[in-house]
């Protein structure tokens, strides 16, 4: 076998994860910024805040509404049973 003549196609693997990673970080500094600016408008109440974060078993973005203070849940989107059925479903399709 000629291993010279083996050649790669495509783009650098690595310099696309890069990309990629850097691109992913902006986007994450973007949606701080734009839930910092709608807690401090107070969209959602004096004592509530906006929240997000990733569900650990489908790995799924949530949004939260939650109360400063006590820290209580108000609202969350998606619901919680709605993310146990995509759970389950993704277990037994």
């Amino acid at each position: 076998m000629d291993v010279a003549s083996v050649q790669t196609k495509g783009p650098d693997v690595a310099a696309q994860l890069h990309t990629a990673t850097l691109q992913q970080t902006a986007e994450r500094r973007e949606l701080v910024k734009a839930v910092k600016t709608v807690n401090q408008a107070e969209l959602f109440g004096q004592g509530n805040e906006l929240t997000y974060a990733v569900d650990r078993d489908t790995r799924k973005l949530v949004t939260r509404i939650v109360d400063k203070t006590t820290g209580d849940l108000i609202k969350q989107i998606p619901a919680e049973y709605v993310l146990r059925l995509a759970e389950e479903y993704k277990e037994n399709p």
